[in-house]
């Protein structure tokens, strides 16, 4: 079903209190800090990774090294943001410890997933993920906390290469997406890995990463 911009905005009204330490896959975009194109260019539909953008895949990729209840699926660096799946496989105990996680709904969640990228469909329609703030106060092992950790690491690694002590790199909000189902789930898979191609059509497009 094509993405609906009014039920949408209703949603990110009624996700204002949802539990993201919850199992789930969640689809998140975060835009670096006025829209600089800081990880590299994309030449003939393929990304080009700076240095930047090397050490960027590099974080993305040790998330499940520092947060051992989170896999990571699809993902893709663009200059000046990146599209990523997260997927919380285990539930966080306040004492800090993982227990896998159960929780009824039926398909209203999706269940977690392994990686397994679909190939790149081209006439992928935009997914419109709702904007999350991120709160000082995070609870532990949630989206929040995962996202905010993995932006913290990128920004202290780039400046230290670049010799910019608290220069911003990331804008302060990221967008996410809870994924619904396994539908949801390949068209935000496709959608990512198909980014690449639309950049020129939508570099223009000042709102937010598609």
């Amino acid at each position: 079903m094509k993405f609906d911009p009014q039920k949408h905005h209703r949603r990110s009204i009624r996700l204002q209190n949802y539990d993201y330490t919850q199992v789930g896959a969640y689809f998140v975009t975060i835009n670096t800090f006025q829209r600089e194109c800081l990880f590299g260019e994309i030449l003939n539909g393929e990304m080009m990774l700076s240095d930047y953008g090397k050490m960027v895949e590099e974080f993305w990729n040790e998330i499940p090294n520092h947060f051992l209840h989170v896999e990571t699926d699809a993902f893709t660096v663009m200059p000046n943001h990146i599209h990523g799946i997260i997927v919380i496989a285990q539930t966080v105990s306040p004492a800090g410890g993982a227990h896998e996680g159960a929780h009824e709904g039926g398909a209203q969640h999706a269940a977690p997933v392994r990686p397994n990228v679909a190939p790149v469909r081209p006439n992928v329609a935009p997914v419109r993920p709702n904007v999350a703030p991120v709160r000082p106060n995070v609870a532990p092992g949630s989206l929040g906390a995962i996202v905010r950790s993995f932006k913290s690491a990128v920004t202290k690694r780039i400046n230290i290469s670049r010799s910019t002590p608290s220069a911003p790199v990331w804008q302060r909000n990221y967008y996410e997406h809870v994924i619904r189902n396994e539908s949801d789930l390949q068209r935000v898979r496709d959608y990512i890995v198909a980014n690449p191609f639309r950049w020129a059509k939508d570099r223009n497009n000042t709102q937010r990463g598609d």
